[in-house]
């Protein structure tokens, strides 16, 4: 079995793009874009996967026989991640979802009933 050699200058710059993709998912956690938190996490996070299978995993540099079964690969992690979703997703109201589920709701204060005695029944030895 042939493999290619990479380059340590190759494996360095791969490393270095790793690191600063870290430090920017670091510093997205930080910011708040409303709904594209979301987006651009998931974009960063993609980006990092292919650096990782396409160099340090070495499938690159290998037969279209490898790229197959990491296509397969991957395309059975979206058929999990979609079950995983159509299940999470078709499940109905979910008790703490809403905004304002996590509030303390207080009743209005009672006012204390008086309280009463209750009256002693009459027996023959009372009489």
């Amino acid at each position: 079995m042939n493999s290619t050699v990479i380059p340590p200058k190759i494996s360095l710059r791969i490393w270095a793009a790793l690191m600063g993709l870290l430090l920017l998912t670091w510093g997205l956690a930080q910011i708040d874009l409303g709904r594209y938190n979301v987006v651009a996490a998931l974009a960063i996070a993609v980006t990092k996967m292919l650096l990782v299978i396409l160099f340090f995993m070495h499938v690159r540099y290998n037969t279209r026989l490898t790229w197959v079964f990491v296509a397969a690969g991957f395309i059975w992690f979206l058929i999990l991640v979609d079950l995983s979703l159509s299940d999470y997703l078709t499940r109905g109201v979910v008790r703490g979802t809403y905004p304002n589920s996590f509030e303390v709701r207080q009743s209005p204060p009672s006012t204390p009933r008086p309280v009463q005695s209750i009256p002693k029944r009459e027996t023959s030895e009372t009489k």
